[in-house]
C-alpha cells in the first residue's frame, strides 16, 4: 500500500512539473515572439542595438529643436494696431500704427496718416525695442504693447 502511494504522490509531482515546463516554455516562446533571436543574449543584444539607435535620433531632435528655437525668436510674433485720428476737428480714425517685432526687439513700426485727398505711409525700423527715428506718439503706444 505505501509503495502504490509513493506511486501516485511521484507521479503528481511528475505533473506539476510538466506543467510548468509547458507554462515555461510558453512564456520564453511569447517574449521571443517577434524577434528573430533564438535566446535571450540575442535579445538583449538586439535591445541594446535599438537603445543606441534611440538616443543618436534624441540628440538629432533635440538639435533640431534648438535650431528651431533660434529661428522662432527671429520670427515676427507681436503684432500690434493702433488706430487715431491725426486731425481733431475733421474725419475719424482711418489712420494707423502697427507693429512687427519678434523676441529679439527687432522688426518695424508702420504709420499711416489718412486724410482725404492723400494718405502718407511711413515705415520705421526697430532694432533692440527702439527706433533711430523719431516715433510718433501713437508708434510708440504700439511698439510699447508689442513688448
Amino acid at each position: 500500500m505505501t509503495m502504490s502511494i509513493l506511486i501516485y504522490i511521484l507521479s503528481g509531482i511528475l505533473v506539476i512539473l510538466l506543467l510548468w515546463v509547458n507554462l515555461t516554455e510558453y512564456r520564453f516562446k511569447k517574449f521571443f515572439a517577434g524577434t528573430k533571436a533564438r535566446n535571450l543574449e540575442e535579445v538583449m543584444l538586439l535591445l541594446g542595438k535599438q537603445m543606441k539607435e534611440l538616443d543618436e535620433s534624441q540628440k538629432k531632435i533635440d538639435e533640431h529643436l534648438v535650431i528651431i528655437d533660434r529661428r522662432l525668436d527671429k520670427s515676427i510674433r507681436k503684432v500690434e494696431t493702433v488706430r487715431f485720428n491725426p486731425f481733431l476737428e475733421a474725419g475719424s480714425n482711418q489712420s494707423f500704427a502697427i507693429s512687427f517685432i519678434n523676441d529679439e526687439g527687432n522688426g518695424v513700426v508702420m504709420s499711416s496718416l489718412y486724410a482725404r485727398d492723400r494718405m502718407s505711409i511711413f515705415a520705421k525700423p526697430i532694432v533692440g525695442g527702439k527706433s533711430e527715428f523719431e516715433l510718433s506718439a501713437e508708434e510708440k503706444e504700439v511698439l510699447e504693447k508689442s513688448k
